[in-house]
């Protein structure tokens, strides 16, 4: 059996995850990584993505990470995240949406339009929707 470390996953609205976990793994800013109990001490940021762990009984969790950032210690990895939702929760149709906002935006470029917004707001809707 997999020894144990502990994964909080905490936006600035509530805590999504508490528990202990198997391994974790994240989108960092520099690239995908993995983390399992005993693992060297790091802070790092961390994109848009998806955050992966195995939960204590061996099943694989998906959560939609809007940035932020991600602190590794031996036996325990803390996510401090803009946003966050564990893929049962994500609103498909709303992505949907969102998703067709922003490429109507980046389509039209129209003069004022905020374009490293309507990109954010496109790769949050994208990452949203591969996780259904």
């Amino acid at each position: 059996m997999a020894e144990k470390l502990f994964l909080e996953v905490v936006t600035p609205q509530k805590a999504i995850v508490s528990e202990e976990v198997e391994i974790v793994i994240a989108p960092g800013s520099e690239g995908e990584f993995g983390v399992l109990k005993g693992h060297t001490t790091f802070l790092t940021s961390l994109k848009i993505g998806t955050l992966r762990y195995k939960d204590a009984k061996g099943k694989e969790r998906y959560l939609f990470i809007n940035g932020g950032f991600a602190e590794v210690l031996p036996d325990k990895v803390t996510i401090l995240a803009e946003s966050a939702e564990r893929r049962r929760d994500i609103d498909v149709e709303r992505a949907k949406r969102a998703k067709e906002r922003a490429e109507k935006r980046l389509a039209e470029k129209s003069e004022g339009m905020d374009f490293a917004r309507a990109e954010v707001a496109l790769q949050r809707a994208v990452h949203r929707l591969k996780l259904k």
